[in-house]
């Protein structure tokens, strides 16, 4: 058998599952990854610079680590744009593999739901032209009517490939550290970006306890101008030090990331660490962790339809909260449905409280050729542009300690460059505390 191969990092394509085939030889391993890829069809995005030489050794660590996170499906749901989705057992999947959670029983209790103070609606608000599509908003996978069984939760399942167009197996479905410390002002360290790393983002003072947020948040499909850079918008509930190696993150919203998916469409995803983004937590499910309790949504999936560019326009609704009855952090997501939590025993700082909460947009500037990258945030256009040009997040809401949610009043907003993306807040009665945000990156003002 040859020592090495030449394998072709492009989207869509599906390794075997692990645990239906697990004797595939290996030499049918690579030249089923060599023949399809060769012959795949990728987007306007260069991948062939992930076409590498990968040893047999490192293949066989690939397919031990995704053995570990392609937990075995009751069954399987192929999406139409190329996703696998394995029905998995709940007491199956990865999260339960945690060291912190090897005694751990899932909660069968639903949290207790924060309390929600009304919010007056004002018709005549020149915002509420919204086409009302949070409803008719769901995922790509569930397109051929197939749902999970009940019992069992949807993952899913990640390849070959998807591994090979990390930086390495260590990397994979990790992020840089890059949250930012915005209150110590957009000339700190930590807020330039020296990663890379450019945001536009409200954000709370460190001053309160807060046990959870909420917003809703416009989906777009950002162009993207490098396989390894991203555009997401998303909400980050935070606690610790920024300038330590232990700051707490809990993250969901979504993004456009072609290094972690192979393709360029806008996902559900979430994000944990416990050690500013150094050794703990991961994306989505892909290492141990959150404990998915949804059967219908699948974090990582595509989501559909998507906002155009001065027409219809959808939007999702994302709660994170502390259950103050048994201490785990929940999403919510839409009306009121409960995805999954993170166990209070995989943090330290959140085991108790947040201290700060952001929302708003991230992208990569890798700087490639030297230029600033031309990858979007939100719908690609500055906040001036305003409703079905620009990308907006809308109902700002947190958590108190008596676990009620109230309209966020008092935010600052933060852009590194707004020659490049910016941000603009205001408040009505409709949409609470909202703002706009976003921007096209690399233009004349922005080189």
């Amino acid at each position: 058998m040859a020592s090495n191969a030449y394998i072709i990092a492009n989207k869509r394509a599906v390794s075997s599952h692990p645990h239906r085939q697990p004797h595939i030889p290996l030499l049918l391993l690579l030249f089923s990854l060599f023949f399809i890829g060769k012959f795949d069809i990728v987007s306007a995005l260069n991948y062939t610079k992930y076409t590498r030489k990968v040893s047999n050794l490192r293949l066989q660590r690939i397919q031990k680590h995704l053995e570990k996170i392609n937990k075995p499906a009751v069954i399987t749901i192929e999406s139409p744009d190329g996703d696998i989705i394995d029905c998995v057992h709940k007491r199956k999947q990865p999260a339960l593999d945690h060291p912190l959670l090897k005694k751990h029983k899932i909660q069968r209790v639903a949290p207790e739901m924060p309390k929600v103070k009304t919010l007056k609606r004002d018709e005549g608000s020149g915002d509420s032209k919204r086409k009302e599509g949070e409803d008719l908003i769901w995922q790509m996978w569930h397109r051929n009517g197939t749902r999970c069984p009940k019992g069992t939760v949807p993952i899913r399942r990640s390849t070959t490939r998807d591994v090979l167009r990390a930086k390495s197996l260590f990397h994979f479905g990790k992020k840089q550290s890059t949250t930012i410390n915005p209150t110590r002002g957009a000339d700190a360290p930590d807020v330039v970006s020296s990663n890379g790393h450019e945001h536009a983002i409200a954000y709370t003072g460190t001053s309160q306890e807060v046990y959870g947020a909420k917003a809703t948040i416009n989906v777009w499909d950002p162009s993207i101008q490098e396989v390894n850079e991203f555009s997401l918008s998303q909400i980050w509930i935070l606690s610790g030090s920024f300038d330590g190696s232990d700051l707490n993150s809990i993250e969901a919203g979504w993004q456009v990331s072609p290094e972690l998916y192979g393709d360029s469409r806008p996902r559900l995803f979430t994000y944990w660490t416990s050690d500013s983004y150094q050794a703990t937590g991961c994306y989505n499910l892909l290492c141990a962790g959150f404990v998915q309790t949804n059967s219908r949504i699948a974090i990582g999936a595509a989501i559909s339809p998507v906002s155009q560019y001065d027409a219809n326009q959808y939007d999702i609704t994302i709660l994170i909260w502390k259950d103050p009855k048994v201490g785990n952090w929940w999403m919510g997501f839409g009306d009121n449905n409960l995805v999954g939590y993170w166990p209070a025993e995989l943090f330290t700082h959140l085991a108790d409280h947040a201290t700060m909460v952001e929302w708003g947009g991230e992208v990569v500037n890798s700087r490639a050729n030297g230029k600033h990258t031309s990858t979007e945030m939100g719908s690609g256009h500055f906040a001036e542009d305003g409703f079905g040009k620009s990308s907006y997040f809308r109902n700002l809401e947190l958590v108190d300690a008596d676990n009620s949610l109230s309209s966020v009043h008092d935010i600052s907003t933060l852009a590194e460059n707004t020659n490049c993306y910016n941000i603009k807040n205001s408040y009505n009665n409709e949409w609470g505390t909202y703002f706009y945000y976003g921007g096209p990156g690399n233009n004349p003002q922005c080189p």
